[in-house]
């Protein structure tokens, strides 16, 4: 019975606690009402960190944005500067070119002086593949200016434009395509110390035009220039009349009234062989009422063949000749002007690029020939050149002359350096 009694002793006392428990816990939990009100308020919490989590993400991603569009410009701009440092590093380098000659001569006999005679720079530049510039700028004699004897002078600046595989063509200031000093006349190139008299009084050499000109193969071996260019514009009157030197302009302020026409075929049959004619046609050389019309022939040849390792024979032999037609020109036998010369030479080569030949030129012209055949001016050189270097040349020769008008005769030695780069 005691043992009954305090189990339900003890159980009364469980039971009471456990009321009492949940009683408290009853007393602690919050209402519905209480309940959905805190709902609400987590949730406008929520909300809130929502928007302010959205604002940050846009913000960042517009961020990113300028910081990709940022990045870019610089890329773009370094590519601008890289391209740009490659492309004038390309134009001063590969693309344009410098070069030049000079000569230095000592003429000696009556004459006796020496003469920085010639120092020419060349600027040329390719523009592509196609298209090209050249030029040549010179002074002659040292010193140019009011009474000094020398000159500035643009001896070329022209355009030349690839129009195919076999045809050129060029505009602006260029060289006649006429004999064979007048286009290619560095000194380490020819003989002797002064150009031929030939090429200078008939040609005349050096001789340069503005105008357009044409340049092409018909075969390997055969190729032509043809050339519509401003003119000669001789004296009509005094001691140069009719003069063909006398009638180069050299394009500045020069008078163009009058067109002239010029063509040349060149033919290389071997390697070591040019052999080549020319024709040109004026209407009026004097560009004025005269009216006095010029027709210009002249053929050459240029010929350089080996005889064995070191030894070289050459051979240079040129004929032209000018027909003026009018009363004027006729009445000053000036109406034949021509003139013609043989040169042949011998070259050995030795020790790299160096080398010595000796020449003999027999030379024969003639401005005032009228109708006779016969010349009244010649001239016999013979001498030597010996190049240290292919591109330098150091020449001596002595000049034998035998003039219609003998005071004019100045039998001499003539030395001279020239040089090309």
């Amino acid at each position: 019975m005691k043992i009954n009694k305090i189990k339900s002793t003890c159980s009364i006392f469980a039971l009471s606690l456990a009321f009492e428990a949940t009683s408290s816990v009853a007393q602690t939990m919050p209402s519905a009402a209480e309940m959905w009100e805190i709902i609400q308020k987590q949730q406008e919490q929520i909300s809130r960190l929502e928007q302010k989590l959205g604002v940050t993400e846009k913000v960042a991603a517009q961020n990113k944005e300028k910081v990709e569009e940022t990045e870019a410009k610089v890329e773009a701009t370094a590519s601008v500067i890289e391209e740009t440092m490659i492309s004038s590093a390309n134009n001063s380098t590969s693309n344009t070119r410098l070069g030049g000659y000079a000569e230095l001569h000592y003429n000696g006999g009556d004459k006796d002086e020496i003469d920085f005679h010639r120092f020419v720079l060349f600027l040329g530049h390719e523009f592509n593949d196609s298209i090209r510039f050249f030029s040549e700028l010179e002074v002659e004699h040292s010193i140019a200016g009011e009474g000094q004897p020398g000159e500035i002078e643009l001896e070329q600046a022209f355009i030349e434009f690839d129009l195919n595989q076999n045809l050129t063509s060029s505009v602006g200031l260029q060289l006649i395509p006429v004999g064979i000093l007048n286009e290619t006349h560095e000194p380490p190139t020819f003989y002797g110390v002064e150009r031929n008299a030939v090429e200078k009084n008939i040609i005349p050499a050096t001789w340069w035009e503005a105008g357009i000109k044409f340049s092409g193969k018909l075969t390997d071996s055969l190729q032509y220039d043809a050339m519509v260019h401003s003119g000669l514009k001789t004296p009509v009157i005094g001691d140069n009349a009719f003069l063909i030197r006398n009638g180069r302009q050299k394009v500045a302020e020069a008078t163009w009234k009058n067109t002239a026409f010029t063509g040349r075929l060149s033919w290389m049959p071997v390697a070591g062989v040019n052999l080549g004619a020319s024709i040109q046609y004026q209407s009026d050389l004097t560009q004025s009422a005269s009216q006095t019309s010029a027709t210009l022939i002249e053929a050459h040849a240029d010929i350089k063949q080996q005889i064995s390792a070191s030894g070289q024979l050459g051979l240079r032999a040129l004929f032209a000749q000018w027909d003026l037609n009018s009363m004027e020109a006729e009445l000053l036998g000036r109406n034949i002007q021509r003139g013609w010369y043989v040169e042949p030479s011998y070259k050995y080569s030795f020790s790299g690029t160096q080398a010595i030949g000796i020449f003999t030129r027999i030379s024969s012209f003639d401005n005032n020939a009228g109708n006779a055949f016969e010349t009244a001016n010649s001239q016999v050189t013979f001498g030597i050149n010996y190049w240290p270097h292919e591109h330098v040349a150091l020449k001596a020769d002595y000049q034998i002359d035998n003039n219609a008008d003998s005071t004019k005769d100045d039998n001499r030695i003539n030395l001279g350096v020239g040089l090309q780069f």
